[in-house]
């Protein structure tokens, strides 16, 4: 993206309208999780409370659960608002945001919507897509005042460790800078998930949801961990854009919370079954070169020969099925499959995924 002023994520656009496909690998959260699975009780549903600057359980619910006080939790509709609060209320029009490349597009369009001047720093393939601190202080100025990744990393869920985020922590706050880090995947490293990164001091915000590891998306509960100030900040700010929040989907939102050791164990068996049927297909197919990790609902191989966009365009017209074009991550020989789909839909999807390569190979 370059960087004019957007109004718009190209990516979002497509995932919206262009995904509908009988087989659809290009989603990257866990199935669905429906109502009937929820213990709800009909004042669950109740439509209005006393929700103002949060809804007190809800918020109390996940300070507990991250082991914050509760000024340092805002809630938002969903990570994806939370990202945007969280920048809102970091940066002026003109500042410099370092953000890594391959990433979520609509990170980078929130970020020149708000007036930044976005720079990339680089999580190279054959470094095992990690973050390399260094890469960072290569590319920060004075002018630095916000650094965002992703943690799992979107699109290949690599796990970035506590000390590589002390070391970016450090960097940061030698410029002035805070480090804003979406989360949203973290918790589908379920024991082996570090606390968020917001324990590693006040120039850190993360960002998390119930949309991607839990099958909630629907509630649209997200939130930010962050300093008091800035929490207050993004409170007044959301004022502007949503004023409160839907209150059903709150209380729904609590219910999950109490409930959310059950809804993690069927996401981690979900997981798992569909690990291991993607890892048997990639051990089955020369034609790509896998990024294998044991966490995460998304992968990102790279195509040997070939077009990404020539595969993406038969599996879609011919196979019914949908992947994740690289180029809307910046990598032009990757897709992302999506793993958190039910079984039996990602088994199809794979079975279709290599008849489409087997076609595409005679061609060539």
């Amino acid at each position: 993206m370059d960087q004019r002023r957007v109004m718009n994520s190209g990516y979002l656009i497509w995932a919206k309208t262009e995904t509908h496909a009988r087989f659809n690998l290009a989603t990257s959260g866990v199935a669905n999780l429906s109502l009937r699975e929820l213990p709800i009780e009909l004042d669950d549903l109740e439509i209005s409370g006393p929700s103002f600057y949060g809804y007190e359980p809800l918020i109390r619910l996940l300070a507990a659960r991250y082991e914050v006080a509760p000024e340092n939790v805002i809630t938002a509709a969903g990570a994806s608002m939370a990202n945007h609060l969280a920048m809102a209320v970091s940066i002026e029009p003109g500042d410099e945001v370092l953000i890594e490349r391959p990433t979520y597009e609509p990170l980078i369009a929130t970020a020149l919507y708000l007036g930044a001047r976005v720079k990339r720093f680089e999580r190279r393939a054959e470094k095992g897509f990690a973050i390399e601190p260094e890469e960072i202080e290569r590319s920060m100025s004075a002018r630095t005042r916000l650094i965002v990744m992703t943690n799992l990393h979107n699109p290949t869920s690599a796990l970035t460790d506590v000390q590589t985020l002390k070391e970016i922590g450090r960097l940061a706050r030698r410029v002035g800078a805070r480090v804003l880090i979406d989360e949203v995947y973290l918790e589908t490293a379920f024991e082996d998930a570090p606390k968020p990164a917001f324990h590693l001091g006040p120039e850190f915000i993360s960002t998390n949801s119930l949309t991607k590891t839990y099958g909630l998306s629907g509630l649209r509960c997200g939130w930010a961990l962050a300093d008091a100030d800035l929490v207050r900040k993004m409170w007044l700010l959301h004022d502007l854009y949503g004023v409160i929040m839907a209150h059903p989907a709150e209380r729904l939102s609590v219910v999950a919370l109490k409930n959310i050791e059950s809804i993690s164990r069927r996401a981690k068996d979900l997981l798992a079954r569909n690990r291991a049927l993607l890892e048997s297909f990639f051990d089955s197919r020369g034609d790509l070169e896998p990024f294998r990790v044991p966490y995460g609902t998304t992968i990102f191989p790279r195509l040997r020969s070939g077009r990404v966009d020539d595969l993406c365009r038969l599996l879609r017209d011919k196979y019914e099925t949908a992947v994740v074009p690289g180029e809307f991550f910046g990598v032009e020989d990757r897709f992302r499959i999506g793993i958190g789909c039910d079984t039996q839909t990602l088994a199809a999807g794979l079975e279709r995924l290599g008849a489409a390569l087997d076609e595409l190979a005679t061609r060539n």
